[in-house]
């Protein structure tokens, strides 16, 4: 049995959830969220609690503790939003924001030009620290990983996007040759 799923979910100050069929929708300070739910969990909304009961369908248990995730992450979302760094390494290397769209100068011949999905905000600090910012939790990590894949960041030198706090290992370069 999931000791995930079993767990009730407290609903934040300010957050609606509204429950029609198979479908939920959270609302909140910070946004607005909704969940199809799996045929074989059941969501129950009883005060100021969320809980997850499984049906009788053969993938139910496992589908408890994914569907009890999800949900707080949509309640935690549009209470207090969620958010991911990047770091931009590298001589030359920056970013700017224009709007909804990401303009990032890494190494290529032109700047490229990333356009940010609906409901994720970016912010860029020192010119080499981007946030992302919103309510999806979902969407802001393949956000960050669309970005991260404009120029990854290699193992030799270090230079390219990577997450903040994120290790990169390096490698030695060739030895020069050595004398016989």
């Amino acid at each position: 049995m999931s000791r995930v799923g079993k767990a009730p979910i407290k609903i934040a100050q300010g957050v609606k959830i509204d429950l029609k069929g198979r479908l939920i929708k959270v609302e909140g300070p910070k946004g607005k969220l909704s969940f199809d739910l799996p045929a074989g969990v059941n969501v129950i909304v009883e005060g100021q609690e969320v809980k997850i009961t499984r049906g009788d369908a053969l993938n139910a248990g496992a589908l408890q503790g994914v569907v009890r995730t999800q949900i707080h992450n949509m309640v935690t979302g549009v209470s207090q939003g969620f958010t991911k760094e990047l770091d931009i390494v590298g001589v030359g290397y920056r970013a700017s924001t224009k709007g909804n769209v990401l303009s990032m100068t890494v190494g290529y011949s032109h700047p490229v030009d990333f356009k940010l999905p609906e409901g994720i905000q970016a912010k860029v600090e020192n010119n080499t620290h981007v946030v992302l910012t919103g309510c999806d939790k979902m969407l802001i990590g393949l956000t960050a990983d669309k970005i991260r894949g404009v120029k990854p960041p290699e193992p030799y030198q270090g230079k390219g996007i990577r997450y903040t706090n994120e290790h990169i290992i390096r490698k030695a370069g060739k030895a020069a040759a050595g004398a016989k």
